[in-house]
């Protein structure tokens, strides 16, 4: 994850607010034959930011209108890309039609809020779409029947830094955003993502699927179970997110995998894994080790140690990864619901399985 600067963070604009903004504009030009630059759109919560329009474009039946997306200081994978919307005008009683233009993906697996055959555009943009041009056909006194197609320039290829091709989003981007604003350095964005991670996973019938903390770790556990692309759940920090999640929605079998330290802070009871959230017990560590037959050196060292990668080399006569292991598991299954079978490993930085405690 990026590092977080210092002093107050300036908030953004989700995909779905900026696909908003430029069908509000599209839509206001086709009935009143003029774009409003900026264009004013209602948030959800009650907000009415302004968007500036990079491009414009007018029709006889369509319009379009291009917005970039600013989403602040997140370090947010779509800040700058340009965000499209056109609006076509439809027969009466067509109601609202949404289309996955260039670059926006389309769903192929159930377990996600948009069914499979639609366009990944999830339920709340497309409800901000809509409550915004209703305002509009109302103040004009029409019906609204139109074609909405969002299209987001380079999406296909900025899909591949995101979870979407494992959830059998194909094509492109998702048009994401409850509220419509990107909260900076926010954990919701990922968690979110665990959680529609297992829910394809239940709905496509996996009965196993992974958590890793790391790219190491995630490459490690695929190969060693042979699991597919979807069964691996990008869990990084946020094992709470993942345990919790599953607590409520139960698969058969879960492994996690990850590096000693992380899973030193989950043995040691702490379920958000981030350094800037949850440190090592060194003191609990030594204990641990004063227990498992280290020498008096072993303990006052480990006591006094900056990493746990330190205490890992300096106790390398003793079963202290597997112990780890032992004890995350343990933490694991105290926080889900009994009915998933839980596997640890613990992997260094070259991929090898140093612990296994589990299934």
């Amino acid at each position: 994850m990026a590092r977080k600067p210092d002093g107050d963070l300036r908030k953004g604009w989700t995909t779905g607010a900026c696909a908003c903004a430029a069908a509000t504009a599209a839509y206001c030009a086709l009935l009143g034959r003029s774009f409003p630059n900026p264009v004013r759109i209602q948030l959800p919560k009650g907000l009415t930011p302004l968007f500036d329009l990079a491009e414009q474009e007018l029709k006889e039946n369509e319009a379009s209108a291009a917005v970039i997306k600013d989403a602040g200081d997140d370090p947010d994978v779509t800040h700058q890309a340009c965000i499209r919307t056109t609006v076509r005008l439809l027969p009466e009683g067509s109601g609202v039609v949404f289309k996955a233009g260039p670059g926006v993906g389309m769903v192929t697996k159930p377990g996600l809020p948009i069914p499979p055959g639609e366009p990944a555009i999830n339920p709340k943009p497309r409800e901000m779409i809509r409550d915004n041009l209703t305002a509009i056909a109302e103040a004009h006194e029409v019906p609204l029947d139109v074609e909405v197609t969002v299209s987001i320039d380079n999406g296909e290829a900025i899909a591949q830094k995101t979870w979407n091709p494992r959830l059998g989003i194909v094509g492109g981007l998702s048009v994401l955003g409850t509220t419509g604003v990107v909260i900076p350095f926010s954990c919701s964005a990922w968690i979110h993502s665990i959680h529609r991670g297992i829910d394809v996973a239940r709905a496509t019938g996996l009965t196993h699927v992974a958590g890793a903390t790391g790219k190491t770790s995630e490459d490690t556990v695929q190969k060693l179970f042979d699991l597919p692309p979807e069964a691996m759940l990008d869990m990084g920090d946020f094992a709470g997110g993942l345990l919790k999640y599953l607590r409520r929605n139960p698969l058969p079998r879960l492994t996690l995998a990850g590096g000693f330290a992380k899973f030193v802070k989950l043995a040691q009871g702490n379920l958000d894994l981030h350094s800037s959230r949850s440190q090592v017990d060194f003191a609990a560590l030594a204990q641990l080790v004063e227990r498992l037959g280290g020498t008096a050196e072993q303990v006052t060292r480990t006591r006094t140690a900056n990493t746990a990668k330190q205490v890992l080399e300096l106790c390398s006569d003793l079963p202290l990864p597997q112990v780890i292991a032992r004890q995350a598991r343990e933490t694991a299954l105290a926080t889900l619901s009994g009915e998933t079978a839980v596997d640890v490993l613990i992997i260094d930085r070259q991929g090898a399985v140093i612990a296994h405690e589990g299934v």
